[in-house]
Order: C-alpha cells, then structure tokens, then sequence
C-alpha cells in the first residue's frame, strides 16, 4: 500500500466510473485535546476491470486530475 494511499467506504455509484468513497480522519480538537473522527467524501475514477458494490471497502490513490473533482483512482477492493 503506497504511504498517500486512503481506506474508505463506497457511499454512491450513481455516476459512470466514478465512485463516492467516504473516509475518516481522526484529529485532535485544539481546544480539549480530545480525538475526533472527521468524515471526508471524494470522487474516485473506477477502472472497468474493478467491480464493486456499495458498502465496499476500498482503497484509493492519488492521481493526476482526472475531471474537476476527480483525482482519486481505486486501486483494490478489501471484503
């Protein structure tokens, strides 16, 4: 797995090879120190050879832009 790589979950797969995948970020709160979980949701370019469903785990990298909000691309699926 490449050090930029994300572990999210597919949210929407509404658009043609193109999935929504949600993942979080834990951060500590300035004020109380306390850990939180933010939630992030970004586009990810879908190769034809890659099938999914959603609810699936994914992992995805950084790429080259490939639209105007598009500049992820699936890499594996984890059941």
């Amino acid at each position: 797995m490449n050090k930029k790589a994300l572990t999210g979950k597919i949210v929407s797969f509404k658009l043609l090879k193109t999935v929504t995948v949600e993942y979080s970020v834990p951060k500590k709160d300035p004020k109380y120190g306390k850990r939180i979980k933010f939630h992030k949701r970004v586009l990810a370019h879908l190769p034809e050879a890659i099938k999914v469903v959603i609810g699936n785990k994914v992992v995805i990298n950084p790429c080259r832009p490939l639209s105007h909000r598009k500049h992820f691309i699936v890499t594996e699926v984890l059941k």
